[in-house]
């Protein structure tokens, strides 16, 4: 039996350490070598793994991403199973409140999981520049029958406190 993978990309984020490059539109939509955007990477990740249902869930400034996304990455209505659908915040939540953060975004777009009924769902932020065969981690996911599975970088106990008081993401 195939796995139904769903992924759900995170691309609400404001990207304020990036400001200029984010004065006008999102993190994820700010160019990357020419006609590439930041999202690029994971949705490549998702794509060359063999995940073809993505959901981006989007918010602050992203009228260029969701023209990035339109136009960069569009599949034939063919198969169903096959989409990346941008998701506009929508205020599903009883506040009626934009997204509070990454769990929240999560939270207020869990229809569309329910929907979807995949065995997996593979939730990845759209802010950052790596490649990974995510198809690896899910194996390994399903292997060890685990409820969750995150995928982290190693970083020495020494170093972890000068990053998190520096503010970065990056040691």
């Amino acid at each position: 039996m195939r796995l139904r993978v769903l992924g759900l990309v995170l691309a609400g984020g404001k990207g304020t350490r990036l400001y200029p490059l984010t004065k006008e539109r999102a993190k994820p939509a700010v160019p990357f070598g020419g006609k590439y955007r930041i999202v690029d990477f994971v949705l490549s990740n998702f794509i060359n793994s063999g995940i073809y249902s993505v959901y981006v869930l989007t918010q602050f400034k992203s009228q260029s991403l969701l023209q990035h996304l339109s136009e960069g990455w569009r599949f034939g209505s063919m198969l169903k199973s096959h989409f990346i659908i941008p998701v506009p915040a929508q205020m599903r939540s009883a506040g009626e409140t934009w997204y509070q953060g990454t769990a929240d975004a999560i939270f207020q777009n869990v229809n569309l999981i329910e929907q979807s009924d995949p065995h997996v769902v593979a939730i990845f932020g759209a802010d950052h520049i790596y490649r990974m065969n995510i198809a690896s981690m899910i194996e390994y996911h399903e292997h060890k029958r685990a409820q969750i599975t995150i995928a982290a970088i190693p970083v020495p106990k020494e170093l972890v406190s000068s990053c998190i008081s520096s503010g970065t993401t990056v040691c």
